[in-house]
Order: C-alpha cells, then sequence, then structure tokens
C-alpha cells in the first residue's frame, strides 16, 4: 500500500521548522525562514485561521509577523505568549485577537469569513505570503523580552518548553546548559551542565522534574540542578542490537484513566544511519519510577519529532522524511500509519 498523501492546508514563502495550535482559538501557529542569508527568503510567524468548507479543512493567513533577520527553529506556547527560539535567543511574542464591532459581515447578517485559500491552489496570497483578513478580526503580534539561551563556539537554542503553570520556560541548546527563565521576564533562575555536547530535547512535569535527552547517548531525570536518575530504554526492549542508539524526543502526558496521572514517552533512533537502516523504538515509562513500562519498534524511517494528544490518548511521530504517524498512547500501537501527511497532524495533536 502506496503512503497516504494529505490535502495542502497552506504553503508558506518560507521553511516551516516549527507548529503550533492554539487550543483557545484553534489558531495554527506556523514558523520558520532561511536565517540571516541574503537569498530572498523571508523569516517570520505566520497565524492561520482554520475552516471547514464543503467538508474540507481551509487555512487562510490572518497576519504575518516578520521577525526580521532570525528564522524561528523552536517554538513553545503558553496562552497568549509564544516562545520562539532563533538562532542563539529565545523571544517571548504576545498574540491578541481583536473582534471588530460593526464590520461590514455583522451587518449584512453574512456567515462568510472572508477570503479562502482554494484547496490545492497556489493563489497570489499563498506565494507572496500576504495577510488575509477575515471581516472583523484583527490579530496584533507584541515582541515582548528576549534574551540569550546559548553560549557555545556556534551557539544556536534547539528546544524550548513552559512549566504546567506557564510561569517559567526552560531551553536548551548546543552547549548541553539547561536554563530556566522567569516568565514573562526572562529573569534566569536556574543554569547547569545537563549534557557533553547538544540537547535534544526536554520536557517539564507537573512536579517541577525535568527530563533532558542528549547526544552524548543519555535521557536524565532532574529535580532542579540535581540529577535523580538516567533512563535505561534497553531494559525492558531489545538486547541483542549493537547498533547505538540515541535519545531523540522525551514528552510527559496525561494518563487518560488516571486522574492526575502522567507518563513519560521517548523516542530512540539509530546514531548513525546505515545502507540497512535499523528500526527506531517508541518507549513508554512510568514517571514515579522512572523505569520502562514497554517498548515498540515504530518502523525504519528516522524519527525527528514526538508529540502527545492533550487528553494522552495518541501519540504523534514525524519523520526526517515529512511523514507521520499516529499511535496509541496505552499500547503503543500504531492506529494511522506513516504517510505524506499535513504537518498539522502534528500540530493538532501538540
Amino acid at each position: 500500500m502506496g503512503r497516504r498523501r494529505g490535502v495542502e492546508l497552506y504553503r508558506a514563502p518560507f521553511p516551516l521548522y516549527a507548529l503550533r495550535i492554539d487550543p483557545k482559538t484553534g489558531l495554527l501557529i506556523a514558523a520558520g525562514g532561511g536565517g540571516a542569508a541574503k537569498t530572498g527568503i523571508k523569516n517570520g510567524v505566520h497565524f492561520l485561521q482554520l475552516e471547514q468548507i464543503s467538508g474540507c479543512l481551509s487555512a487562510s493567513l490572518l497576519h504575518s509577523h516578520d521577525t526580521e533577520t532570525r528564522a524561528t527553529m523552536n517554538l513553545a506556547l503558553a496562552g497568549d505568549i509564544l516562545a520562539a527560539g532563533q538562532d542563539a535567543q529565545c523571544q517571548l511574542l504576545r498574540f491578541q485577537i481583536h473582534q471588530q464591532k460593526g464590520s461590514k459581515a455583522e451587518k449584512s447578517g453574512s456567515k462568510e469569513q472572508g477570503p479562502r485559500q482554494r484547496k490545492g491552489a497556489a493563489p497570489a496570497e499563498k506565494k507572496s505570503g500576504a495577510e488575509v483578513h477575515p471581516e472583523g478580526v484583527e490579530l496584533k503580534v507584541k515582541n515582548l523580552e528576549a534574551v540569550q539561551t546559548d553560549f557555545s563556539t556556534e551557539p544556536l537554542q534547539k528546544v524550548v518548553c513552559f512549566n504546567h503553570d506557564n510561569t517559567l520556560l526552560a531551553t536548551g541548546g548546543t552547549d548541553g546548559h539547561v536554563r530556566v527563565w522567569k516568565v514573562p521576564s526572562l529573569e534566569k533562575v536556574l543554569e547547569f551542565k545537563a549534557h557533553e555536547g547538544e540537547i535534544g530535547d526536554l520536557a517539564l512535569g507537573p512536579d517541577g522534574k525535568l527530563v533532558t535527552v542528549g547526544w552524548d547517548f543519555k535521557a536524565s531525570v532532574w529535580q532542579k540542578d540535581q540529577l535523580v536518575t538516567q533512563l535505561q530504554w534497553q531494559e525492558n526492549g531489545p538486547t541483542s542490537s549493537n547498533t547505538p542508539y540515541r535519545y531523540q524526543a522525551c514528552r510527559f502526558g496525561q494518563v487518560p484513566d488516571q486522574p492526575g496521572g502522567l507518563r513519560l514517552f521517548t523516542v530512540q533512533i539509530p546514531h548513525k544511519r546505515l545502507r540497512q537502516p535499523p528500526p527506531c523504538y517508541l518507549t513508554a515509562w512510568d514517571s514515579s519510577t522512572f523505569l520502562p513500562l514497554q517498548t515498540r519498534s515504530c518502523g525504519h524511517e528516522v524519527i525527528s519529532c514526538l508529540t502527545v494528544s492533550e487528553s494522552g490518548t495518541f501519540l504523534g511521530l514525524g519523520t526526517v522524511t515529512g511523514s507521520v504517524a499516529i499511535y496509541i498512547a496505552f499500547s503503543l500501537q500504531g492506529v494511522f500509519p506513516y504517510g505524506s501527511c499535513s504537518c498539522y497532524v502534528l500540530a493538532l495533536l501538540s
């Protein structure tokens, strides 16, 4: 069976590196860019309005925020605040939607929500990144604080995430240090060396524990700057493999039938790409003992990202080739095979 191909929702005028869905407004937030190189490729954060049109999902550009010479490589969302990783710094943005009173649509009683982009089409709005404003809707974006978060010889922020009540955010980058900041002042409250080499991902739990994964093959659990334990995924996984694996991603997720219960999920990938690639693995962990509960192979395509649905029911995996797959969190069974689908699927789960 061939790959499923998803409907193209939107084509940005720059490479996309980060997607988020705002659960309050339903906006799809897409960010990326060409960086500082003078290639003519813009850098920006696009806010897209999603609508159902004739039974099909459609996206229209509500607002385009110019990030000048900095491409957004990673993104976290907390209410109306975005934390954008841009080169070696973290930039906070606040966005607000205003419903204008007395708009034409309200006066006429029309249900029309403004211009829409046709499925599969490439109109001028798509090519140029021009804004398409539904009548009566206005979105404004304001730059808040910014701070340098990585200090290696080639500094780059690799990951950012908020804590459970959005009062703190944690960053990791190529220098292997975790730094924790107050929101929105970005006052640094904690810094420590977590890995030799760059940090690949991190996740903050509601009890204050922090999980980090790095290119040094380690996944570590921290309480502030004190090491609690290191994860050992192969205790309940394959034992005969001679291929070195590293942890690629980590996420906490709710346990649907246990109020307040949490489970940790990690992805392990081969450290080197081989002509006959070995499988990648997905592992579920007990979040109190940090012992592995189960591990399953998740295919031979190299996994690049992991997300957990808000309910904790599903996991989403994305690959370096642009494919996505959906798994049941409880059993780690696949319910949606890898296919060339819109990245909206992973954003929706996040």
